[in-house]
């Protein structure tokens, strides 16, 4: 599949994009209002939007789905569900996902779609800007009540400003901050030069610009040889670059197919550097084991959340490992970053809808600006952006003794309360 995209997303260019889809559902939206109400009323039931990435590029991202999301609606609905004032009793949850492929413009359809003719009550949205900004840009323009996850704040910001949207997630800055902070135990032993990777994207966009500007305040040189599309097949150029400005340490924000063209390219031509920190390509079992051989191994990359994050479900009292254990029992899988944040979504949901008490739009929306809970990812409390930012550290790919690379903590100074689990390997293996 292509994923159509050259420049940054904003919601102007989706609506711009995808203005057809209004067209085309016309008729959902040309049914009166009094008929719409009747609709909603017979429904016994609260429907939940969930538009995922469950194939394509980004499916990495997706793979929890629907398994966390099923978990904590069970969990919700176990009690009930949601007390709505105006059935006068608790309603259950249920989740309506569609699979947008990883990619941006079919997000946006399927967000759509999922108001203006699911009607859908709510809708999540996660993973990436990619897929989040699009469907974020579609709940503005219908009015509908969002809770997105798991985009970096900066690209997120550029699809502003939002009033029906509601983000949680790190800022690109502190992960500047934790790549750095990373390198700069070994800065001595390295030249301090380092090379991106970075793609024509909402995030090789903000990333590139952030860590150009920081990086350089901190003593680094950043050596950018400009943006390149999804898919690329030669970086050759790239290495080159990198070779001739003697680049010791190598970061970027790549797809995983792209950075595994990238890193296979590095070590064909004789280039491997003594750090290798990369965010996005490098985040779940299934990518890192897609690289290959020996290749991951030494891989750094952020943590946005792990078994040893010392958080509990706001429906349960489990903790990140409970979630992580159950998880690896059902699915005889590694656990995966993205399971807290997919949970925690819905945490997030159960909260605002209990406080509503209703399904009027603008009461949702309201009772999600008020936002102030502790969740499975940390604590939730959105600012006047409609933000709320979660907790960072460093990890790195080594060797398993139960899967074949795992993810140890290697550096948490941002966030001391998340313990470290192994120190750092330096230099790269080669």
């Amino acid at each position: 599949m292509t994923v159509k995209k050259d420049k940054g997303v904003t919601r102007r260019d989706f609506i711009k994009k995808t203005g057809v889809v209004g067209a085309g559902l016309g008729a959902a939206v040309a049914v009166p209002s009094f008929a719409r109400k009747a609709f909603a009323a017979k429904r016994d039931y609260i429907l939940i939007g969930h538009p995922n990435p469950s194939t394509g590029p980004l499916a990495g991202f997706g793979e929890a789905s629907p398994w966390a999301d099923e978990k904590a609606i069970d969990a919700i609905n176990r009690m009930g569900g949601i007390f709505i004032k105006e059935y006068g009793k608790k309603v259950p949850i249920k989740l309506k996902m569609a699979d947008t492929e990883s990619d941006p413009t079919k997000a946006a359809e399927l967000a759509a779609k999922l108001i203006l003719k699911d009607k859908v009550d709510l809708m999540v949205a996660m993973h990436t800007p990619d897929t989040v900004n699009p469907v974020d840009a579609m709940c503005e323009r219908y009015q509908m009540p969002c809770i997105s996850l798991d985009a970096p704040v900066e690209p997120w910001l550029t699809g502003g400003p939002y009033k029906w949207s509601f983000h949680a997630f790190w800022t690109v800055a502190s992960a500047t901050d934790l790549f750095a902070g990373i390198w700069d135990k070994y800065a001595a032993k390295t030249s301090k030069v380092v090379g991106g990777f970075w793609p024509n994207d909402p995030d090789g966009t903000s990333w590139s610009a952030i860590f150009k500007e920081k990086l350089s305040a901190r003593g680094y040189k950043v050596v950018d040889p400009g943006r390149f599309p999804y898919f690329n097949k030669d970086f050759s150029s790239f290495i080159s670059k990198f070779k001739r400005e003697k680049v010791d340490i190598i970061t970027g924000t790549l797809i995983a197919p792209d950075w595994t063209t990238a890193w296979k390219q590095c070590h064909q031509q004789g280039f491997v550097p003594k750090i290798a920190t990369v965010a996005k390509a490098c985040l779940f079992p299934t990518d890192v084991n897609a690289i290959g051989g020996n290749l991951p191994n030494g891989l750094t990359t952020e943590v946005w959340w792990s078994p040893h994050h010392p958080f509990k479900s706001s429906l349960t009292g489990e903790t990140a490992k409970d979630l992580c254990d159950a998880w690896t029992k059902e699915t005889k899988k590694a656990w995966t970053q993205p399971i807290g944040f997919k949970y925690a979504g819905f945490e997030i949901v159960a909260d605002a809808l209990k406080r509503a008490q209703t399904l009027k739009k603008e009461k949702i929306r309201a009772a999600i600006a008020a936002t102030d809970m502790d969740t499975i990812v940390g604590h939730i409390k959105y600012n006047a952006k409609n933000y709320s930012e979660t907790p960072l550290v460093g990890g790195q790919w080594v060797k398993g003794k139960k899967w074949p690379w795992e993810l140890e903590i290697v550096y948490n100074e941002q966030n001391p309360t998340i313990k470290k689990t192994a120190e750092m390997v330096f230099p790269l293996p080669r």
